[in-house]
């Protein structure tokens, strides 16, 4: 690993993320066309990063400092697209790695973005909404010189919901004057969102699951899902899983892990964390040991949380026959190749969790015309260039034997690489 290339203020010895994501760039670079590598470097340096510092006022009086962050990692082929997560162990260097997958991800399903993220450092669950209210307009203040409709767009991510895009909407269009709809998505369908955004991460992750189980011959009637995560990644992934005929016998938060072979009740434990902010005490499944998740017999794994879930401490007791990434770099490089050297294909979050963006995209076009499709129309476009983006990922990695992680990051790369190489250097 060429350490140099890491900012002055990352430790070269304790990158996090950002080192998995660097060194899936040094997996794929000797793949790409030759004529490209003289920009690979343009991969490996984020363009921007901006780190702030949150102060506001707590309900009892007094003030809190908060840490924020937000990363432009690529603008070649459009304004920089990503979410902005809410959690107590935000860094930067996770920041950093999110917005360079999403620079993969957006070129990989061929929308107009460029790749950006943003986050804060904070456990949302030990404050009030009013609080969460004043922390998301001081950042959102605080960062509005890197973002706008033609600049960033940001959107929902970890912890984060369409009340937080509203207020960071509100706030940003109140420095310009005017109402900006379309400075971030993600977005309530009454200040201009798009039908059909709540699901859409979820409802991808489906998708890719589909297209890749027709290959491989795995059928979803009576399929077993195991689920990690059960927000509105997760949670939505499961059901749209259960409403093809599939069985969710697993699912895992940072509370607990339930288990039922029989098909858990999806809708009762969706009351259930809507109401408790858990899984803890849900009134179905039985709870087993968390690191015995990992090893539920099952068809389709889907991890739907953090980075790095699955490592080499698990990767050896993971019997599914597919995993699809719903959550953001949840594998390590080390794991993947435990998994394919076990025959356990990964579909990776690069395309996998591609939904959400495919339908911000959808959201920032309406917003610009000022007219909105149908959730049926969303869902279909939704399906189509996920579709495609799959089928093409696939027939690579058959023509030049390649995992389908490889073939994603060889398209992707390639796209950015090309409009970047065709721009040029200014001056």
């Amino acid at each position: 690993m060429n350490h140099p290339v890491l900012p002055s203020y990352i430790s070269a010895e304790n990158v996090g993320p950002w080192h998995i994501y660097l060194q899936q760039v040094e997996q794929v670079a000797p793949l790409l066309d030759k004529s490209l590598h003289p920009w690979v470097e343009t991969l490996r340096r984020p363009k921007r990063s901006l780190i702030v510092d949150l102060p506001i006022r707590l309900d009892n009086g007094e003030v809190a400092h908060f840490e924020g962050y937000r990363v432009h990692h690529n603008t070649s082929r459009g304004p920089g697209k990503g979410g902005v997560r809410f959690h107590q162990d935000v860094t930067l260097s996770e920041v950093m790695a999110l917005a360079g997958w999403m620079t993969i991800k957006n070129a990989v399903v061929n929308v107009p973005f460029g790749g950006a993220k943003g986050g804060v450092r904070i456990d949302p669950r030990q404050h009030s909404c009013a609080e969460l209210e004043r922390l998301t307009r001081r950042y959102t203040s605080e960062i509005s010189s890197m973002i706008g409709p033609d600049r960033d767009i940001p959107a929902p991510d970890m912890n984060t919901n369409a009340q937080t895009m509203a207020w960071m909407m509100d706030t940003y269009s109140m420095g310009e004057g005017r109402t900006v709809t379309g400075v971030v998505t993600g977005k309530p369908v009454s200040l201009g969102g798009s039908l059909g955004r709540q699901d859409a991460t979820g409802r991808g992750v489906f998708v890719a699951a589909r297209e890749a189980a027709r290959r491989l011959n795995i059928p979803i009637e009576g399929a077993r899902v195991a689920v990690q995560g059960f927000g509105n990644v997760g949670e939505a992934s499961a059901r749209i899983f259960a409403q093809h005929g599939a069985k969710v016998v697993a699912v895992q938060d940072a509370s607990c892990t339930l288990y039922d072979p029989a098909g858990l009740d999806l809708a009762a434990l969706k009351r259930h964390v809507a109401e408790h902010r858990s899984l803890l005490g849900a009134p179905c499944g039985e709870p087993i040991e968390n690191a015995d998740f990992w090893a539920v017999p099952c068809e389709f794994l889907v991890p739907a949380a953090l980075e790095s879930q699955i490592n080499r401490y698990n990767a050896e007791r993971i019997v599914a026959k597919l995993i699809v990434e719903g959550a953001n770099g949840p594998t390590t490089p080390e794991a993947e190749l435990i998994l394919a050297g076990r025959g356990i294909s990964i579909v990776p979050d690069v395309l996998a969790n591609a939904g959400g963006v495919t339908v911000s995209y959808f959201e920032w076009v309406q917003d610009f015309s000022s007219f909105f499709w149908s959730e049926d129309e969303i869902n279909q476009r939704l399906d189509r260039i996920m579709s495609d983006a799959f089928n093409a990922i696939w027939q690579l990695a058959e023509d030049r034997r390649l995992t389908l992680r490889a073939a994603a990051f060889v398209i992707g790369c390639s796209r950015v690489l090309e409009a970047r190489a065709t721009r040029g250097l200014y001056p």
